[in-house]
């Protein structure tokens, strides 16, 4: 048989690891992609399990599924390592060869597992802690490994704080911000590094550095709060040395090890870091140095059923980028523009003498040729070099990161700033998964920006902003960005962590905290309130990302948060089923709120929550009906048609008009499917492409109408109203902050006024995501690929041309492999190339109803004078 005809299958992947070494599940699930012939099937499947015990291999197995699979032999153990390889047969009974196997590795799975203490420098006596006690501070010990027997070794380690490790010297791992920010009360998590390699016979050592974080740093608004977690920073590290017999050597914290303090005087996510490199230690971290003037360690509490393993990857460096453009400013100040707003931290090597002091501010934006650091409110984000006077020194600050398009140095001294400068940035290290472009320069550009604003956004946690004296993880515009950031990145792991801190920090009654994890925020956030379109994260976010994995375990994971958010706003609304009392962020920056009460926006806010309350019910619904929950499905059926009948009583007129007769509400009614009958959708979708004329095609809604508005209009044959929203330049617009050389998304339409100056509202983002959920519709629409089912199991393709672009593209890496589409706008018709991978079906509806039904593989499908204007169903 030619060698083309035989499936080929992939190296399998284990839940949503990125990197399955140290993971949390004993029983993972596996997913595998197979390129094969146009039309093949898998039929059957096959898996191998190399474990210490032998290979164990399945029967042959009936079965089409390849994603998410059931672990189909005994569970994995602690520290467990095996070797899994795969390989199908189709209906023809062609069988592929074996995949290359998955190397995958647990951590430590049971409490009992770790035998180390947290540990933290001894304190003195003083009532009050001093600066030099509020350092960050260097952790060290000294140990021995037998001649050359070392099989491997694996350090597990976690800290109250921030932590880097080293051994012999050397940095193990290039984890950023580690452990990252979880419910540390409810959840800490651990990292597992194979520290083989760094390992030498004799003598060895392993020091560690520690910073505040979030665990013990300054975080939030109003002036911030320190120590919400403790006041004592702490490392938690087991070394586990397995030797070549079988024995294991385990190196853990404890009394013996030391604390000392090192050239970091200060550190600070807001602050930024001070480093003064006269004070550096060499050897520090290796054999031999004389820690006899350091001091003792305390025991302190943590208890290890709380120390959990990750389930998305790490934050890291993922890009660098060196300064555009650079401008000798007064004294010896330089303004450095590096092009692109970013979050990360600056890379300096400079020369000078000892004590000299180098000074990074940083900014996004500028006004009168200065940084404009006002937006950045509480936040210093200064970092601080004093050089050691030992010729060219290189330095990065460690534990903090900064959102900057622009920073000043301030003693310089010579050099090339172009090579000497680089902006390195930071980000959960996600695997890129979808992509956008299209004919129009312009929307390309609005759409990298939404890419550049999801990964500044997405360190440890989905923040709102990464850049002022806030950065934290707020439910709302995480729920209304989540499909976006599913196409485009796997986030699946990162979020679904993100959560489970949700579901463990939400209140007894069953609020939703406005942002978590939950910090003190001033008496309008503290203590938390059920707020409509925040609160239902824990319903529409496990949704989204079920539609784009196929991952009903995560509903599973997140369904008592999901249920237990609805049952409260069922007893908040009463028999009524409308949600009309009680405080809400309502449309959230409408561009007609006033600047201090950014939630007084046109659209009535209790119209607003009751359709959010009939939308959760009734994802609520669905969810159960997926995890085979029928009573709950038919209950909460139930419920969301019986608000759905309140909503429409209350707020929908017989004429089909609305009573807030304002963009936010036809579109949560038409998205929402709010609407009684056809001819409601009708005249709904007539009067928001009305209003939206009537408007100059500018933006006339806030967080909960952006996301809906040119589905909206896509939905009730509106497509070239949309597109025109889309392509307006005027504020508020999309395309606005193009004309200001934005490169991310902001916060509000006008965080940059007409005139170049920075909106004087203490609100001022310039790298925002939520106003980018338009993605989305590019995605959906513009370019036309969705997935029909979850997981994308079904594809359909709906492209709509319109606005005079006249082609446009996208792609999806999914569970089965590669989707895409491309099409072409001809005189004659309308050319689409496609990608179908294995395992799915696929179709493409034309605008004037028509559908074609594709094979797996690479199509080209021409369509003659297709209508650039179409209908898509409702919900």
């Amino acid at each position: 048989m030619s060698h083309e005809l035989i499936p080929v299958v992939a190296a399998p992947t284990a839940e949503h690891h990125r990197e399955p070494f140290g993971i949390g599940e004993s029983s993972p699930r596996l997913s595998w992609k197979t390129t094969a012939p146009a039309g093949w099937t898998q039929q059957a499947f096959q898996i191998e399990i190399a474990r210490a015990d032998g290979t164990h291999r399945t029967d042959w197995v009936a079965c089409e599924d390849s994603v998410l699979v059931d672990w189909p032999h005994r569970p994995l153990a602690s520290r467990e390592r095996s070797e899994i390889r795969v390989r199908v047969r189709g209906a023809d009974g062609t069988a592929s060869d074996w995949s290359p196997a998955l190397c995958l590795e647990t951590g430590l799975l049971e409490p009992a597992d770790w035998t180390a203490r947290a540990i933290s420098p001894r304190e003195s006596n003083e009532p009050e802690r001093s600066d030099v006690e509020r350092r960050p501070p260097l952790l060290r010990k000294e140990f021995a490994v037998g001649s050359d027997d070392v099989e491997r070794a694996r350090l597990y380690v976690t800290a109250h704080g921030l932590y880097e490790i080293e051994i012999n010297g050397q940095r193990v791992g290039d984890h950023a911000l580690a452990p990252g920010w979880t419910s540390y009360h409810h959840r800490l998590r651990y990292q597992t590094h194979d520290v083989t390699d760094h390992l030498r016979a004799g003598s060895n050592a392993i020091g560690a550095w520690l910073a505040d974080g979030w665990y013990r740093g300054r975080l939030g608004f109003g002036g911030g709060h320190a120590d919400l977690y403790g006041d004592r920073l702490a490392l938690i590290a087991q070394l586990e040395i397995v030797h070549r017999d079988g024995t294991v050597t385990v190196v853990g914290t404890d009394t013996s090890w030391r604390a000392g303090r090192g050239p970091l005087l200060s550190s600070g996510l807001l602050d930024g870091e001070t480093y003064d490199a006269r004070g550096e230690l060499p050897g520090w971290s290796s054999p031999g140095f004389d820690d006899g003037d350091w001091s003792s360690v305390d025991i302190v509490a943590r208890d290890p059923a709380t120390l959990i393993a990750p389930t998305g990857p790490p934050v890291r460096c993922t890009q660098e980028i060196t300064p555009v453009r650079v401008t000798a400013l007064d004294g010896d100040r330089l303004l450095v523009d590096f092009g692109q707003n970013l979050v990360g931290r600056i890379r300096v090597t400079v020369s000078g003498p000892a004590g000299h002091m180098v000074v990074i501010r940083h900014a996004e934006v500028l006004q009168n040729g200065e940084l404009c650091v006002r937006p950045l409110r509480d936040a210093v984000s200064t970092d601080r070099y004093v050089l050691r006077g030992t010729g060219p020194e290189t330095w990065e600050p460690r534990f903090t990161l900064h959102g900057f398009r622009y920073a000043e140095i301030t003693g310089w001294r010579g050099g090339d700033p172009h090579r000497d400068l680089v902006a390195r940035v930071h980000h959960t290290d996600m695997a890129r998964t979808g992509w956008f472009e299209c004919s129009n320069e312009q929307v390309n550009r609005l759409h990298e920006n939404v890419v550049w604003s999801l990964r500044g956004n997405f360190v440890d946690i989905p923040t709102d902003c990464p850049q002022r004296d806030e950065r934290l993880g707020w439910t709302g515009d995480i729920q209304i960005f989540a499909p976006t950031a599913a196409f485009l990145y796997d986030c699946h792991g990162m979020l679904a962590s993100w959560l489970r801190d949700v579901a463990a920090e939400q209140h007894d009654d069953g609020t939703v905290p406005w942002y978590v994890p939950a910090i003190p925020g001033g008496p309008q956030w503290t203590p938390a309130r059920p707020g409509a379109g925040w609160g239902d994260v824990v319903t529409l976010t496990p949704w989204a990302l079920y539609q784009d994995s196929g991952d009903a375990g995560l509903l599973a994971a997140q369904y008592d948060s999901a249920r237990r958010w609805v049952d409260l706003i069922s007893r908040l609304a009463g028999p009524s089923g409308l949600w009309n009392d009680g405080y809400q962020l309502g449309d959230w920056l409408d561009p007609s709120a006033p600047p201090e009460d950014p939630g007084a926006g046109r659209t009535d806010r209790h119209l607003i929550a009751t359709a959010y309350y009939a939308w959760s019910a009734r994802h609520t619904a669905w969810i159960a009906g997926v995890l085979g929950f029928e009573e709950d499905r038919r209950s909460y059926e139930e419920l969301a048609h019986r608000v759905r009948q309140a909503f429409i009583d209350a707020y929908v007129l017989p004429s089909g008009l609305m009573t807030s007769d304002t963009q936010t509400a036809y579109a949560v009614a038409l998205q929402f499917d709010l609407l009684p009958d056809p001819a409601a959708r009708i005249a709904a979708g007539d009067r928001l492409a009305e209003l939206v004329s009537a408007g100059g095609h500018t933006i006339q809604t806030g967080f909960i109408g952006t996301p809906l508005v040119t589905s909206a209009l896509s939905a009730t044959h509106h497509v070239d109203t949309a597109y025109t929203l889309l392509l307006q330049q005027e504020c508020p617009s999309w395309l606005y902050a193009l004309k200001h050389d934005a490169t991310t998304i902001w916060e509000r339409w006008d965080s940059m006024l007409s005139d170049g100056t920075v909106n004087p509202g203490e609100m001022t983002s310039f790298n925002h995501y939520a106003l980018g959920a338009v993605a989305q519709w590019l995605h959906t629409t513009v370019a036309g690929l969705s997935a029909a089912s979850p997981g994308y199991r079904d594809i359909v393709f709906r492209p709509r041309p319109g606005g005079g672009i006249t082609w446009a593209g996208a792609a999806h890496e999914s569970p089965y492999g590669r989707v895409a589409i491309r099409w072409d706008l001809h005189a004659s018709g309308i050319e689409v190339h496609t990608t179908v991978p294995i395992g799915t079906t696929a179709r493409i509806e034309w605008p004037d109803g028509a559908v074609t039904v594709l094979a797996t593989g690479t199509t080209t499908t021409w369509r003659p004078e297709a209508t650039p204007a179409g209908h898509i169903p409702p919900p």
